[in-house]
């Protein structure tokens, strides 16, 4: 039987300069330290901060296709402070104090990737250009207001509002220029980076290796209990299990409504000339995005190509996953159109790749890192597609909780974070399909009305808004 063409799973699996050949699989039963079921960035990051931190140990990565196979590479290539529950949410739920300490710990994890990628020498296009957000109508120009007014009464985030005048030009001296058509403002934060998140995941996996790490690939994990995996090439017994599956998780009998797979999908444009990305305005490290509730995002690569995806794949029935699943011919044809209608200097560019996959939504879009001592059990996710950078604050929490080290991470309000289960279906199906046809129709009201939209603030509780 032949190999899985891995290259064509995303532009970024193609232009890794990896040959993507799977490693051994597990040859039969074994015993580790720490099992990690999953060698994404998740499990990866885990593996290196715990080898970081006793380079004794045992460390074991068990995965079903090959490292960085799933949303690890094949995202936006977003490295960003960006967490799904707003610093106001968490406020809520956690305290002012608690709130402002996981807004301070994602924007240090920023620095943080940065700082190990350098020092191990992982070259992943990592350029710190900051976000871009576009405020194109006068709804989403006081959503920008309403980001910037929040992200000042906590104090961490420094977040920078340019307003443009009727002709798309700056309107408060700060020099940015490059507005696209109908801009109003655009919104600056500095706590993101641009980089190609194939090379991070599988340099990280070959950084891993050189500290004694194992991982074992083409190995797919069946169960798991307390200190015991079961694999379909044997079982490793181990005095920690991290599960580190993201939205793979709902494949899972014991995880299948601890998170629900929802697809991204993403296309890339051809190189497009010096002169005109001068002209359209993004920078090298630059990423972007705007207020509309459908979500986007978008980067300048490397190579001077758009990187560019969004939501708008629906739930598919039992939160199952499949590979025909990653492509979506309508939803690639309206992202190519958005990025048309952000920057009309892409319409004659040709799309090279396409692809999508799924990421993990936990009930509450709050994600968690949490490590129950009495079963050797941890586990960290739900990233909602924010997990470029929140996987490395993962691998630090969880190497820090494992180790039973007191830190200011052990007691961020994300540690022993327990979301809710989905609901079974056909409720499951019913709300996330509405959901998203919700926030569709918001964006089309929002265009038309010049107003809030009704649908999204009677859906936007079951969709993270």
């Amino acid at each position: 039987m032949s190999s899985p063409d891995y290259g064509a799973l995303s532009f970024w699996h193609a232009t890794a300069g990896d040959d993507l050949g799977a490693r051994a699989s597990l040859p039969g039963d074994t015993t580790a330290d720490v099992a990690i079921v999953g060698a994404g960035l998740t499990g990866l990051w885990t593996a290196y901060y715990l080898l970081r931190a006793n380079p004794e140990l045992r460390v074991v990565l068990l995965e079903k296709q090959i490292a960085g196979f799933g949303a690890s590479g094949r995202n936006g290539g977003w490295c960003s402070a960006l967490f799904p529950a707003s610093a106001a949410s968490l406020a809520k739920k956690h305290g002012r104090d608690a709130a402002i300490a996981m807004r301070r710990a994602m924007v240090d994890t920023v620095a943080e990737v940065q700082r190990v990628t350098d020092a191990e020498g992982i070259d992943c296009d990592f350029v710190r250009g900051g976000t871009l957000s576009f405020a194109r109508s006068s709804v989403q120009l006081a959503a920008a207001r309403a980001e910037v007014a929040e992200a000042r009464t906590f104090g961490v985030d420094e977040l920078e509002l340019i307003e443009f005048d009727s002709g798309g030009v700056d309107a408060t001296g700060s020099g940015r220029a490059g507005s696209p058509v109908g801009a109003l403002a655009v919104v600056r934060d500095p706590a993101c980076a641009r980089l190609h998140p194939a090379k991070l995941v599988r340099g990280l996996a070959r950084v891993v290796e050189r500290l004694g790490g194992v991982i074992h690939e083409q190995t797919e994990v069946l169960s798991w209990e307390p200190h015991r995996v079961t694999t379909s090439h044997g079982v490793v017994v181990a005095d920690t299990i991290v599960l580190a599956t993201e939205g793979y998780g709902a494949t899972l009998p014991q995880t299948h409504r601890r998170i629900l797979p929802l697809y991204s999908l993403m296309i890339a444009t051809e190189p497009l000339p010096d002169s005109v990305w001068d002209e359209i305005g993004i920078a090298h490290g630059e990423t972007f995005t705007d207020y509309r509730h459908l979500i986007v995002y978008g980067q300048r690569t490397a190579d001077n190509r758009f990187a560019f995806g969004g939501r708008g794949a629906r739930y598919h029935w039992g939160s199952s996953i499949r590979p025909a699943w990653d492509r979506d011919n309508g939803v690639f044809e309206h992202l190519r159109r958005t990025l048309v209608d952000f920057f009309p200097q892409a319409e004659q560019a040709s799309v090279t790749h396409r692809w999508g996959g799924p990421l993990g939504v936990p009930r509450d879009w709050h994600a968690h890192a949490s490590f129950d001592r009495a079963t050797g059990i941890a586990s960290a996710g739900g990233y909602v597609g924010d997990g470029l950078s929140t996987t490395n604050l993962a691998g630090r929490t969880l190497t820090d909780l494992i180790t039973g080290t007191d830190t200011v991470l052990t007691r961020l309000p994300w540690t022993g974070h327990r979301s809710p289960d989905w609901e079974p279906e056909p409720l499951r199906f019913a709300g996330s399909n509405a959901g998203l046809l919700a926030m569709t129709l918001a964006d089309s009201e929002e265009r038309v009305t010049q107003r809030p939209s009704v649908a999204a603030r009677l859906m936007g509780p079951l969709v993270g808004h």
